[in-house]
């Protein structure tokens, strides 16, 4: 019995092998192999599967088969069962920003019952794990254990515990201007910047998202590390508050120096939208909305009652 399974699995093998990348589906894996009964042909390929050869996926709602990329596997899946496996497949695709419950429901063909046990089979195993997201907190991703959750789950580095951390945005806003402006009182207080020229005073008196990031680096006001793409965050609410202005240069990089600002920043720039993470997925009917953010509705409150207090007056 066992002899004649390896030798179904060699064929089913080459076949598949035969059909490229792009694998095939099962009604043509039963046309090319028509000596197999139903019940060989899926001996084979369950064989196949175990030995991590080959992979399943779907297409609509037909089953098919390709060949699998040899690499390293976790060495608590190659005992798994094939729904197992298959939900793994699934989760890895999904990469660093995971994929819904109801979207491995889908793409793995599985009843509810039996996803939520092979899903808690996995994370026990520590395979995989739920992150929650702050666009969704009721809900949560799967992704692989191993890999680092995408800022767009997270909320990067001005999130924590699912919570906007606005002083701590605050005190980068202030930092960053602070030394952009001790930057420009320096060179302009210093003679011989002066002596170089105007335009050599204003490059001097400029800085660049690596250069803000390494005095707030120093500076060690974060607990976590900052990215230059953090800093350029803060630097571009700093740029729409009226507080630095923002210059190409010819390396192609942007540069920053702080300017005072002729009258106060308009409510519009100061939203929060200008640092949300999840700017991208806010619309009304979506599950991040203006009208459900409390970020904006603490904005927006403050105004609206301070117009009315005057009115009233």
């Amino acid at each position: 019995m066992g002899d004649s399974v390896e030798v179904n699995s060699q064929l089913v093998l080459a076949f598949i092998a035969s059909s490229g990348q792009n694998g095939c589906l099962n009604e043509d894996l039963e046309k090319g192999v028509p000596n197999l009964t139903n019940e060989n042909r899926v001996a084979a390929i369950n064989a196949l599967i175990t030995k991590r050869l080959i992979d399943i996926f779907q297409l609509g709602a037909k089953l098919g088969y390709k060949l699998r990329p040899q690499d390293n596997e976790p060495a608590d899946l190659r005992n798994a069962d094939t729904e197992e496996k298959i939900v793994y497949g699934v989760i890895k695709e999904a990469g660093n920003k995971g994929i819904w419950m109801r979207d491995i429901r889908l793409k793995s063909n599985l009843q509810p019952t039996v996803l939520n046990k092979v899903l808690k089979s996995l994370e026990n195993k520590k395979l995989i794990k739920a992150v929650k997201s702050v666009s969704a907190t009721k809900k949560k991703v799967y992704m692989l254990f191993e890999l680092e959750p995408d800022s767009t789950l997270t909320g990067g580095s001005w999130y924590s515990d699912q919570d906007f951390e606005s002083e701590f945005v605050d005190v980068l806003n202030q930092q960053c201007y602070r030394y952009l402006l001790e930057l420009r009182h320096k060179h302009e207080n210093d003679q011989a910047s002066a002596k170089k020229g105007p335009l050599a005073m204003y490059n001097l008196s400029s800085a660049n998202c690596g250069q803000v990031c390494k005095f707030i680096a120093d500076l060690g006001v974060s607990k976590v590390p900052l990215s230059e793409d953090d800093i350029r965050t803060i630097l571009d609410t700093l740029l729409y508050d009226g507080k630095v202005e923002r210059k190409l240069t010819i390396n192609g990089e942007f540069t920053y120096r702080a300017v005072n600002p002729l009258v106060n920043p308009p409510g519009l720039v100061m939203l929060p939208c200008g640092i949300c993470p999840v700017i991208s997925e806010c619309h009304l009917n979506g599950s991040v909305s203006p009208f459900s953010c409390p970020y904006m509705q603490s904005w927006g409150t403050k105004p609206i009652i301070k117009v009315q207090a005057e009115e009233e007056t």
